[in-house]
């Protein structure tokens, strides 16, 4: 058996208009939630990230996506960190735009096999780059397909 969980993500600051509610399952990575996260909101993956187990940013208890020395990394399994329903904590992503995603469990329940983590409720819409105009955005594009 694996566990699956709900989980319900807001962007900090934007109140309870704009969110996500993501099933993911218990053997997946805090990289394929951060991969989930970004996705649901159309955010361009490119940057480093943590997983702030105490809902704080540049927290001691996290999971980094490029640790140093002994630090937790971000590949470990949902499983592995013991989430609880009700446990909040936060995705801190882009440490210079400083994003923030608080990340509620709302719900743990058992599922019989494993499956690929899916956005099960949207609201609302968040730019990741709010400030570039339909030209900047065009030369983006452009720069990002060469990579």
């Amino acid at each position: 058996m694996n566990k699956q969980y709900l989980m319900k993500v807001y962007p900090a600051g934007r109140g309870r208009d704009v969110y996500r509610s993501i099933e993911i399952c218990g053997d997946s990575s805090l990289n394929q939630l951060c991969g989930v996260i970004l996705d649901a909101f159309d955010f361009i993956d490119e940057h480093l990230y943590e997983f702030c187990m105490d809902n704080r940013m540049y927290s001691e208890y996290a999971y980094q996506s490029d640790p140093e020395d002994d630090e937790p990394s971000t590949d470990i399994t949902l499983d592995e960190i013991g989430l609880y329903k009700g446990q909040k904590f936060s995705l801190h992503y882009d440490f210079g735009d400083d994003w923030m995603f608080t990340i509620t469990v709302t719900k743990i329940a058992e599922t019989p096999k494993s499956f690929a983590p899916r956005i099960v409720k949207a609201k609302g819409f968040i730019q990741q780059y709010p400030d570039l105009d339909e030209e900047e955005w065009d030369e983006w594009d452009e720069w990002d397909e060469e990579e």
